[in-house]
C-alpha cells in the first residue's frame, strides 16, 4: 500500500498539476507540499481535507486501496487507522457498497486528546459514548459526556472534542456526509 504522501503526489501528477498549483488550490505553501510528498513533514487533518478536496477524493482513499463491496464487517476484518499527528485511533465499523451516505466509525480518543482545530462543514455527526468523558464543544455551548451519553448535531456548527482525562475515551460516531470512504 502506497504511503499517504505517495498518494498524494501520484494524485497530483496524474492531474498534471504542479506543487505551485497544489499550492494555489489549497493555500498550503509549495515548500510545505514539497516536504510533504517527500515524506519529511505530516499533515494535520484539515491540510489532508484541503488536498482531499482539490483532488475531488474522499480522505479515506490515503488510507486504503481496496473496496469490499459488503454490508457486513466481521471484528476480525476491521482495519483501524491514524491521522497523522494525532494519537486517536478510527475504526470503520459500516459495510461498504455505492451510494451509502451513513459512516459509523468506532473511536478511541487517547488522554488528554483532542482536536486541534474547529471544524464545521455540511452534514450531521451523532456520537455515543461507550467508555469515558469527553468534552465535546458544539456553536458556543459545551458538553461534558460521560458514559452513555450522546449529542447529535448539524455539523455546520463549529465543533470540536477533548478528552481531558489520563484514560483513553470509546466513542461511537455515525457522520454524514462520508468522510472518511473510498
Amino acid at each position: 500500500m502506497e504511503n499517504i504522501y505517495e498518494r498524494i503526489r501520484s494524485l497530483r501528477v496524474s492531474m498534471n498539476m504542479t506543487l505551485k498549483d497544489l499550492s494555489e488550490k489549497t493555500g498550503l505553501s509549495v515548500s510545505f507540499l514539497s516536504q510533504v510528498e517527500r515524506g519529511n513533514s505530516s499533515l494535520a487533518i484539515t491540510s489532508l481535507q484541503k488536498i482531499a478536496d482539490v483532488f475531488k477524493v474522499s480522505m479515506s482513499s490515503f488510507f486504503e486501496n481496496t473496496v469490499t463491496n459488503s454490508f457486513f464487517t466481521p471484528v476480525e476484518e476491521r482495519k483501524p487507522f491514524q491521522i497523522e499527528r494525532s494519537n486517536s485511533i478510527f475504526t470503520r465499523l459500516g459495510g461498504n457498497f455505492s451510494g451509502k451516505v451513513l459512516e459509523p466509525i468506532h473511536i478511541v480518543l487517547a488522554p488528554h486528546q483532542g482536536q486541534e482545530v474547529v471544524f464545521n462543514h455540511p452534514g450531521e455527526e451523532f456520537y455515543y459514548v461507550l467508555k469515558g468523558k469527553v468534552l465535546m464543544q458544539v456553536g458556543d455551548k459545551e458538553y461534558e459526556m460521560n458514559e452513555g451519553d450522546t449529542i447529535h448535531f448539524p455539523s455546520l456548527l463549529d465543533h470540536t472534542w477533548h478528552n481531558q482525562s489520563d484514560e483513553p475515551v470509546h466513542m461511537i460516531a455515525v457522520l454524514t456526509p462520508i468522510i472518511f470512504h473510498e
